[in-house]
């Protein structure tokens, strides 16, 4: 590993950045509580933790090269948060119509982990950003790959924690207002189409990058 400093202020510095993920996180916590958002955050890192694997096994390069694959991967996840957008708009019942239909714990983490390893722009993260910290002279460069992904895991962590307390304090507060109540459903759903349609029209420029 190569400027290990270096790659620490570095990866700080993008971790410290508001992305897609962070608001998935903070639309969670604040939507169904602090728990979903802290579930989804560990759901989210584990995600990111088969992109470590993917990019040491040198998977990632092949998805990344082939445009079939990416498509794939790009519309597979698009689909996925539509699918979120979908239950979230669906949920409630007659009495609390507006209300989210709470899922369960398993539920929650298994849609943060699905929701990053749909993510073509990961792909494209780590293919990009790791190997300038690999020492080739080195050797392993494997095992490399994975210390440098497992430090950038554990900072991403943080901060999606971080996010998820957060929101979830102020989500407390919203939920408690019979107005924030009426909208609740359509807002969060508002934002898992959006993020859907971010992953399908963001991915053809980013992987020309």
């Amino acid at each position: 590993m190569t400027n290990p400093l270096l790659f620490l202020l570095a990866a700080v510095t993008l971790v410290a950045v508001p992305g897609p993920n962070h608001l998935y996180i903070t639309t969670r916590s604040i939507g169904e509580g602090r728990r979903a958002g802290i579930l989804s955050a560990f759901g989210v890192q584990t995600g990111t933790l088969v992109h470590v694997a993917a990019a040491a096994a040198g998977l990632s390069a092949v998805v990344a090269a082939s445009a079939t694959a990416f498509g794939a991967l790009r519309y597979a996840g698009a689909a996925y948060l539509v699918y979120l957008a979908y239950r979230t708009l669906r949920g409630g019942d007659d009495r609390e119509e507006m209300r989210i239909r709470p899922q369960t714990p398993l539920r929650v983490y298994l849609d943060g982990m699905l929701v990053n390893v749909l993510n073509p722009k990961v792909v494209l993260f780590f293919l990009a950003f790791l190997p300038q910290f690999v020492d080739q002279d080195a050797g392993a460069v494997p095992a490399q790959i994975v210390v440098l992904g497992l430090v950038l895991s554990s900072i991403g962590l943080i901060a999606d924690l971080t996010y998820a307390v957060a929101a979830g304090s102020i989500g407390a507060w919203l939920r408690a207002r019979p107005s924030f109540q009426r909208r609740q459903r359509y807002v969060t759903g508002a934002i898992y189409l959006g993020l859907g349609a971010a992953a399908v029209f963001a991915g053809p420029s980013a992987r020309r990058a």
